[in-house]
């Protein structure tokens, strides 16, 4: 079988659920990454808003003017620094706690923790406004709330709260502040993504072999049937017998849609060695009353000719002994294919059917024949083509009646042109008329005539050698030496029943 699977089925099912689950763990990735990220951004909002409210809540508003006035020196601010040191303390994700009151010229501050990375400001100093607030600072100057803010800069990535701190009458008096770190987000993201690209792996993996499998279940079968009918041979029943018990053997149980097939396949396989084995024995029965009928034919042309005997029997003998021969030592190769060596065979007993328009008179004349008779003999070969040559059109698709046609025709044409009807030479002659030509003057020497006894082997053998490169085809007449002693059993047997059906 050629390998036509360029691109099997099971690879092409395997490709089409790898890009689905491809494409369904990027989005499914994509989104999980993204509801991840929110969802903690949203966690760090709420530790910053509730810390932020915690800081508030330990800031004595009314004191923050004394506080940025004085600073540790103010009753109560190294109290409320400690406080807001433990809360800083309280979770590794507060970065930054500080307290600012806003004002048009910056941040003042109020308090400002140190951290290992950072040193504090001092009370009363003033900050510059982060850009990232700038479109927050109208409602910051107002003491209005704003949202969490989130910032990337040279502190890091940052998630601000600030929560005002209102005085007795209710007035902003600063904000208290907290920055949440957000680098280990990226971290965590990355973790998290890791993570879902190996489960993702896994289970893709796991449906791969999973499918491979069920699509092997699948393929198997049909490729098993699919190979199986590739080495069928059709050349005879039995051949056809081991064809379908090839495919019994097979015994595919898979107990789905693939089982029904296969039993669907088995019965059509049986139908089919049935149906050829019947198309065969016709042919065969056909075959044979072809030959019978060429036979038949043949003897009625061979009964009007006394002299004759069993000639066209014994030709069509040493014909297929000689092109069996001359196939064997790779001769005319291209020509010598089995079926042209049958059509020769079956159409060889017509070569002298033209004879039935010649005069008994003349084809049982004792004598040497006169000028005159021998050129009625002679127009046997183009009778004997033309008569099949009707038959041909009648029946156009009988390939053996062609060579019986060239056999009719051409059989007394000779290597060196001095033949006829047509004067051919050489390989202008058909291969089939050159090897009946040695056949049928071999058997014309040997053979016993009205008006002569038969030649002995070898007198005739030495003439056919003789003749070879002026009558004959030199490679034939090779041949038909070679396979002498074939030849020789031929004539013997024929002679042989000739002499017990004169005995009786």
């Amino acid at each position: 079988m050629n390998n036509r699977f360029h691109f099997s089925i099971q690879k092409k099912i395997l490709l089409l659920i790898f890009v689905a689950l491809a494409i369904f763990g990027v989005v499914s990735a994509k989104l999980s990454y993204e509801y991840y990220l929110g969802a903690t951004i949203e966690q760090h909002k709420r530790l910053g808003v509730s810390t932020s409210a915690l800081v508030a809540s330990v800031i004595n508003a009314d004191l923050v003017p004394n506080f940025i006035k004085n600073g540790e020196k103010a009753s109560g601010y190294v109290e409320t620094k400690r406080q807001l040191e433990i809360i800083r303390d309280s979770s590794p994700n507060i970065k930054y706690v500080y307290v600012y009151k806003i004002l048009p010229d910056g941040c003042h501050v109020v308090f400002d923790l140190d951290t290992d990375e950072t040193a504090a400001g001092k009370p009363g100093e003033v900050v510059e406004f982060d850009e990232a607030f700038d479109p927050y600072l109208p409602t910051l100057l107002k003491g209005g709330r704003i949202e969490p803010v989130i910032s990337n800069d040279k502190f890091g990535w940052l998630l601000t709260v600030y929560t005002p701190v209102y005085d007795h009458d209710g007035t902003c008096q600063c904000y208290a502040a907290v920055d949440i770190s957000m680098n280990h987000l990226r971290d965590d993201s990355n973790r998290y993504f890791n993570w879902l690209a190996k489960v993702f792996a896994g289970i893709l993996a796991c449906v791969l072999l999973l499918a491979a499998f069920m699509a092997r279940r699948i393929i198997t079968p049909i490729n098993s049937m699919a190979k199986t009918t590739d080495g069928f041979l059709f050349d005879n029943e039995q051949a056809l017998a081991n064809n379908l018990q090839e495919i019994r053997k097979l015994n595919i149980r898979t107990g789905d849609e693939i089982e029904n097939l296969y039993h669907a396949f088995v019965k059509m396989s049986n139908d089919s060695v049935k149906y050829v084995t019947d198309i065969n024995r016709k042919n065969e029965t056909i075959n044979k009353m072809h030959t019978a009928f060429l036979i038949t034919l043949a003897d009625m042309v061979e009964s009007r000719d006394q002299n004759t005997g069993d000639h066209v029997r014994k030709t069509a003998s040493y014909v297929k002994i000689i092109l069996d021969e001359l196939k064997r030592e790779g001769v005319y190769t291209e020509q010598l294919t089995e079926k042209y060596i049958g059509d020769v065979v079956s159409s060889a007993p017509l070569h002298d059917v033209g004879k039935i328009n010649v005069s008994d008179l003349i084809l049982n004349k004792p004598g040497k024949l006169t000028d005159e008779e021998f050129e009625i003999m002679k127009t046997h070969t183009t009778a004997g083509g033309n008569i099949i040559s009707s038959i041909i059109d009648k029946i156009p698709d009988s390939d053996y009646l062609h060579e019986a046609k060239n056999l009719a025709m051409y059989h007394h044409e000779k290597w060196n042109g001095k033949g006829y009807p047509a004067g051919l030479a050489g390989e202008d002659i058909p291969l089939s008329a050159r090897v009946m030509a040695v056949a049928d003057v071999f058997d014309a020497l040997i053979s016993d005539r009205c008006y002569k006894k038969g030649f002995p082997y070898d007198k005739a053998f030495s003439i056919i050698r003789e003749e070879r490169g002026r009558q004959f085809d030199p490679k034939v007449v090779d041949a038909f030496f070679a396979a002498e002693d074939q030849i020789l059993e031929v004539a013997d047997k024929f002679s042989k029943n000739n002499k017990q059906e004169t005995s009786v």
